[in-house]
């Protein structure tokens, strides 16, 4: 009870009347239910959260998610790489006349793009 009295002194309203608050101030909460998971997705890395509390919370056309609780699971994120067949390296090393190292090369760096691997091959040999 002290512990409430003290912090409803600082300031902080509770409960009911933190509802109360948000609502004047023109804030709507609800809580979104049946939410199975939720997938946060980084640069490296996937962060999973099963089984969370989850509350939106709109104000002026805007909404915040609240993700509450729930079991975190990270998993380290794969880039999907195009498959690069055997026919699209021979052809871009019989076309821009280099090794079919080369071409292999140039084929990852361009993500599979025939065209640009093939204009990246012939701009290097230009430079040289």
């Amino acid at each position: 009870m002290a512990y409430k009295a003290l912090r409803s002194m600082r300031g902080i309203p509770q409960g009911r009347d933190a509802m109360r608050m948000m609502q004047r101030m023109g804030m709507e909460t609800e809580e979104v239910k049946g939410v199975k998971e939720v997938i946060i997705k980084t640069e490296d890395k996937t962060i999973i959260i099963e089984e969370p509390n989850v509350m939106a919370m709109t104000m002026e056309q805007q909404t915040v998610f609240q993700v509450i609780g729930g079991n975190r699971r990270d998993e380290a994120s794969e880039e999907e790489k195009p498959e690069i067949l055997d026919k699209d390296i021979n052809l871009v090393a019989e076309q821009a006349k280099v090794s079919i190292d080369e071409a292999k090369s140039a084929l990852q760096e361009t993500e599979g793009d025939l065209a640009q691997a093939i204009i990246l091959l012939k701009q290097k040999a230009k430079s040289k």
